[in-house]
Parts: structure tokens; sequence; C-alpha cells
């Protein structure tokens, strides 16, 4: 009888050993693709644009032309409006304040990573709330 009683003893505390294995293995797949929370103003966002079009506009001829581009096929080449093969900073920063608008969903100047995830998620709702972690 102690046998018995013995071997389920040492059966169960084998499963529990197993299931705390998985969460922690749980756990540390979580934690790997665990990216944080950000926040991001629109005047932030600005600042960000402006030095961004100061770095692609190599020849400082205040627009941007294809060869100067990240990449010859790119959305960017959208936000010239006038059709001339430039993009010029009024039109660069114009283009891209508008994208943040869009992304903001609540429309309270900024856009968090919710917000964000929504947005590249085709989402135009208000962003679903996140349940805190363990």
């Amino acid at each position: 009888m102690r046998i018995v009683v013995a071997g389920v003893m040492a059966l169960a505390v084998a499963a529990c050993g197993d299931k705390a294995q998985d969460n922690m293995a749980a756990a540390d797949a979580k934690a790997a693709n665990f990216t944080p929370p950000s926040v991001t103003s629109r005047l932030d966002y600005g600042g960000a644009i402006s030095r961004r079009f100061r770095t692609l506009d190599r020849n400082g001829d205040d627009a941007l032309t294809t060869d100067e581009l990240p990449r010859a096929n790119t959305r960017l080449t959208t936000l010239d409006r006038n059709g001339d093969g430039k993009i010029t900073q009024i039109e660069y920063s114009e283009g891209l304040l508008a994208r943040f608008d869009a992304m903001d969903l609540n429309h309270d100047g900024t856009v968090t990573s919710e917000e964000r995830e929504a947005y590249r998620g085709g989402q135009r709702g208000a962003p679903t709330p996140v349940a805190p972690g363990p």
C-alpha cells in the first residue's frame, strides 16, 4: 500500500515539474517576443521626420529626388503632390504628419504602440486595450 501511495505521489510531483517547465518555456517565449509599449507625440514625430528629411537630402537642395530615396520603389514617391519628380520638405512633412494623424486613432496628439499596430492591421477604430501582463 505504501508503495502504491509513494508511486502516485511521485507521479504527481513529476507532473507538476513538467507543468512548471512548460510554464517557464511559455514565459520565456513571451519575453523573447516582447515589444515595450511606446508613445510618440506629434511634436516628437515632426522633429524626427525633419531630421530624416535632412539625412535623405544628400545634396542639400531642400528637395528629395528618386536617387536620394532609400529604395527606387518606395511609398515616399506618393508624397510628390505636384508631380515634378521632387519631394520638397513641405510635401514630405505634410504627407508624413497626415500619416501620423491617421494613426492617432483617438486624436489626442500622441500615437501609442497599440494605435500604431491597429493602424498597420487596417483597423480604423479605437485600439483594443491591452491586458496588463502577469
